[in-house]
């Protein structure tokens, strides 16, 4: 007597039964991934930025007026900096190339430097470090007006140093090196760090840009 015939299964059906598993055990992995990851949390409203009225590189008028209904990054700098202010500049940069192309959020660099950087030395800064001119302000105007920007409403310190003080001759300020994110609404929603030795710069532009991301999508 002849043993029973072995009933065999198409290799075809063997392989989607493993894939159908595959499948399963993915979306499970997945699941219980995203479960265990927490919700982007809403940013806090900080305080309101005041009104003020400063100069562009271009010597335009700026005012809030003009960046209402924009996200923007902020940061306080000048051009005759021998401290981090290049480093600064550079960060903003990147963070002007990784926007997207349709984004509406602008960059603004203040100088404290206000009597030297005048309207035509920020351009020639500017066109330098390939600012564009479309997205990225750079503000000057009247000291007592900066600064009311600048720490009033920004919270960017900057503190001019006495002669005596100075190591160099360009070395005339101690002054902030974060960056500062304010929402549609004009309202202070973030502080970046852009250096030390216990911060990683690629971690804060990655945070940065999902804040401003973020805010970009808030009505």
């Amino acid at each position: 007597m002849n043993p029973p015939a072995v009933r065999r299964f198409p290799w075809t059906v063997g392989i989607g039964v493993l894939l159908l598993i595959l499948a399963l055990s993915l979306a499970f992995l997945l699941a219980k991934a995203q479960s265990r990851s927490p919700r982007q949390q809403a940013l806090p409203i900080l305080l309101p930025v005041a009104d003020f009225s400063l100069t562009n590189q271009n010597g335009k008028a700026v005012s809030l007026a003009d960046l209402r209904g924009k996200v923007w990054v902020a940061d306080i700098i000048f051009t005759r900096c021998p401290g981090p202010c290049l480093r600064m500049t550079h960060q903003m940069k990147e963070l002007q190339d990784a926007l997207p192309k349709n984004s509406s959020t602008r960059l603004i660099s203040l100088t404290t430097d206000s009597d030297y950087d005048t309207p035509e030395v920020l351009k020639t800064y500017a066109m330098k470090n390939g600012a564009d001119a479309s997205r990225w302000t750079f503000l000057t105007g009247d000291k007592k007006n900066v600064n009311h920007l600048a720490v009033d409403s920004l919270k960017l310190s900057a503190v001019e140093k006495k002669p005596e003080e100075r190591v160099t001759p360009d070395d005339l300020w101690v002054h902030s090196t974060i960056f500062v994110v304010v929402d549609k609404h004009a309202q202070l929603r973030g502080v970046f760090q852009t250096g030390g030795d216990d911060v990683s710069w690629p971690e804060e532009k990655s945070k940065l840009l999902a804040a401003v991301k973020q805010l970009e999508r808030e009505p």
